[in-house]
């Protein structure tokens, strides 16, 4: 007789779920989610008051709902993002910093970028070329030369204006040479028919570039100096019509990419915050009562508020 042997197979015992994990992002992005209400409403405040004017094509609503969601996506230079590092005030003096400037992050007029944990709105060339064309009046492109050696170039500056006037620039084909630029002019007309012009050597151009993150080392300003040059020399010029338009006091504090070398700053942050953090505070005398120490309020004037890939900065 044959012996059988049953086998009994164990019985499965229920696995442990796994338990969901936190997720940071998306726990700020829903905290956080009405910081573009409240700055909408910040704006509504100051258009019904007079004391801000935007472009009448310019939807203040559409363009912080597209900056919210490019915001979700930003992050720090730790690959961090942005909503989990940055303090609140900060992301919504960001987003009044774009409005109040009528720029749009959409259209690549400026770039959010993370300092330790603030976030800041800073303007690209082209927020700048759009900001001078509404200060100024602007109704043309800006246009810009390069001046290479051999080139015959003859400029003089009115003593009663201090402004350039170009007299003379004849090139030849052949002085064109990417290896031999001297210098660069930008040329703008304005509204009431004169004209702005912006002049700067090689040795100014570059140490603009030298602001940048790239400090001028990106492949296009490599292997297309001419051209960057007549950006940069673009920028200064609509930054001289920004300067010295009627709403100059609204963007007198605003930063833009030639102006900020990015990585400098960002170290600096981290700097001043380990600084911060590394004080000690049990060798303090503990001084805090109503009778020994005043409290001052300051109150932010509501006025200031705060890529051929990354080859933005420094331009």
């Amino acid at each position: 007789m044959n012996n059988q042997y049953q086998t009994q197979r164990p019985q499965s015992q229920p696995q442990p779920q796994p338990q969901s994990q936190p997720q940071p992002q998306q726990n700020n992005v829903v905290r956080y989610e009405n910081i573009a209400e409240n700055v909408l409403a910040k704006v509504s405040s100051y258009q019904n008051d007079g004391s801000l004017t935007l472009p009448s094509n310019y939807s203040v609503e559409n363009h912080l709902k597209s900056a919210w969601l490019i915001l979700q996506s930003t992050k720090d230079r730790n690959n961090n993002p942005a909503l989990d590092v940055c303090t609140k005030d900060s992301i919504a003096n960001a987003l009044l910093d774009m409005v109040l400037q009528g720029l749009a992050v959409s259209k690549n007029q400026g770039y959010f970028i993370v300092y330790g944990n603030k976030l800041e709105f800073q303007r690209s060339y082209f927020g700048t070329v759009a900001l001078a064309k509404r200060t100024g009046g602007i109704t043309k492109e800006p246009v810009a030369n390069v001046i290479y050696e051999g080139d015959e170039f003859i400029y003089e500056i009115l003593p009663e204006t201090a402004q350039i006037k170009i007299i003379k620039h004849d090139q030849k084909i052949e002085n064109i040479d990417n290896s031999k630029i001297k210098a660069a002019y930008a040329l703008i007309k304005l509204a009431d028919g004169t004209s702005q012009i912006a002049l700067m050597s090689m040795q100014q151009i570059r140490a603009a570039w030298n602001q940048g993150a790239t400090k001028g080392q990106s492949p296009a300003h490599k292997n297309f100096p001419d051209e960057m040059a007549k950006k940069t020399v673009i920028g200064r010029a609509c930054k001289m019509i920004i300067n010295s338009s009627d709403d100059a006091w609204l963007y007198a504090d605003k930063k833009d990419e030639m102006d900020v070398d990015i990585a400098e700053r960002q170290r600096e942050e981290i700097i001043k915050n380990k600084k911060t953090l590394d004080i000690p505070t049990d060798e303090y005398e503990d001084v805090t009562n109503s009778d020994a120490v005043a409290t001052t309020s300051v109150r932010p004037s509501p006025t200031v508020q705060t890529n051929e890939e990354d080859d933005g900065p420094g331009y």
